[in-house]
C-alpha cells in the first residue's frame, strides 16, 4: 500500500532513506529538513544533502526555525499524510506535532535502543567499544528516544571500524529497514514493543575536550576514541614541530606490540607507546593538509624513534 509521507531529515545519513521511500513508490508529499547553513571559504548559505534530494525529485521543502508554534501545526496537517518520517532531523518535534499524521511518527534511530538514546549513538557505541550496533524504527512520543520499537536490524562493529565506516553502512541497511517498516504500517502489521527499562545509555554531542587524546590511556581506548571520532571531529594530540603547538588529527590507527614512556615513539613508521601497549598511526592530518600516512607524517616532521609526541 502507498502511504503518503512526510519526510523530516538533514545530513548525509537521512538520504538512503528519503531516496528508497520514493523509490519503493510512496508519495513523499513534503519534506522538512534544516535551513541552509553557511559553508566554505566564502561562507554561502549551503542547502543540507535533504534538500538537495528533495528538489531534484521535486518535492516542496520546507525549513522552519521551530515547530513550537500553532502554525507549525497547521502547515503540517495541510499535507495530509499518513505518516512522517524522521531521519536526524535535527529538531524536537512537540505533541501537537506529533500527533498530525494518522499512522504517527517514525523515526528511524542508528543504535539498538535502549543503548544509546540521544545525538551521537554512532560515535559513542565505538568509543565505548561496543562489539555491535544497528537500527531501529521506533514510534515517536515527546521523549528523547524512548518511544515503542517496531523493527530493529543488528550489525557487528568490526574492531577496526571507524564512525564514517559504521555511518555508511546503516544509512544504507537503515533505509531497507524503514521500507519494510512502512509496507508492515501500510497493511496494518506494524507491531511495537515498548523499550526495556534496564540498560539505558545516552550518546550526548561530543565535546571538543573529548576528541583531545592522551597517550596516558591503554592502547584499546586509545584506539577506540580514534575511530569513533573519524573522520569527524576527529581525535588530536598536539605537538610541537618547532614553530609552536601543532594540532594533529588521528584518522586511523592499529593495535600494536611495544612500551615505553606514553606517547614516545616506537619506530619511524608511527607505533606510539600508551599507557598499556601501543597503537600505529595509520592516517593523520595536519591543519591545512591532505590525510597522509603516520610514516609520511613523522618523515616529513623529522621525528624518529624515541621522540615524543
Amino acid at each position: 500500500m502507498s502511504l503518503r509521507v512526510i519526510f523530516m531529515g538533514t545530513p548525509d545519513f537521512a538520504v538512503p532513506t528519503l531516496t528508497e521511500i520514493i523509490g519503493q513508490g510512496h508519495e513523499v508529499v513534503s519534506v522538512y529538513t534544516r535551513a541552509p547553513a553557511p559553508a566554505g571559504r566564502g561562507m554561502e548559505l549551503k542547502p543540507s544533502p535533504v534538500q538537495r534530494t528533495a528538489e531534484r525529485f521535486g518535492i516542496p521543502v520546507f525549513t522552519p526555525k521551530t515547530l513550537r508554534n500553532p502554525e507549525a501545526a497547521e502547515i503540517m496537517a495541510s499535507h495530509q499524510a499518513d505518516v512522517a518520517v524522521v531521519v536526524a532531523y535535527g529538531l524536537i518535534l512537540p505533541k501537537a506535532i506529533l500527533e498530525v499524521p494518522e499512522l504517527g511518527c517514525l523515526n528511524l534511530h542508528a543504535s539498538l535502543l535502549p543503548r544509546w538514546r540521544g545525538a551521537a549513538p554512532i560515535q559513542r557505541a565505538i568509543m565505548a567499544g561496543d562489539a555491535e550496533t544497528g537500527v531501529c524504527v521506533m514510534k515517536m512520543e515527546e521523549g528523547l528516544d524512548t518511544g515503542p520499537v517496531g523493527m530493529v536490524e543488528r550489525l557487528a562493529i568490526d574492531s577496526d571500524a571507524t564512525a564514517g565506516d559504521m555511518h555508511d553502512r546503516l544509512s544504507v541497511l537503515g533505509a531497507d529497514l524503514m521500507v519494510r517498516a512502512l509496507a508492515a504500517l501500510g497493511r496494518g502489521g506494524l507491531r511495537f514493543t515498548s523499550q526495556a527499562q534496564e540498560g539505558v545509555t545516552y550518546a550526548s554531542k561530543i565535546g571538543n575536550e573529548e576528541a583531545r587524546l592522551s597517550w596516558t590511556r591503554p592502547a584499546q581506548q586509545v584506539h577506540d576514541l580514534v575511530r569513533g571520532l573519524s573522520p569527524f571531529p576527529g581525535a588530536f594530540v598536539e605537538v610541537d614541530l618547532g614553530k609552536g603547538p601543532e594540532r594533529l588529527k588521528l584518522l586511523r590507527t592499529a593495535r600494536a606490540g611495544g612500551a615505553a614512556e606514553p606517547g614516545t615513539l616506537l619506530d619511524d613508521e608511527g607505533t606510539v607507546a600508551c599507557k598499556v601497549g601501543a597503537v600505529k598511526l595509520l592516517q593523520v592530518q595536519r591543519a591545512g593538509r591532505a590525510p597522509m600516512s603516520g610514516g609520511e607524517f613523522l618523515r616529513g616532521a623529522r621525528l624518529s624513534a624515541g621522540a615524543k609526541l
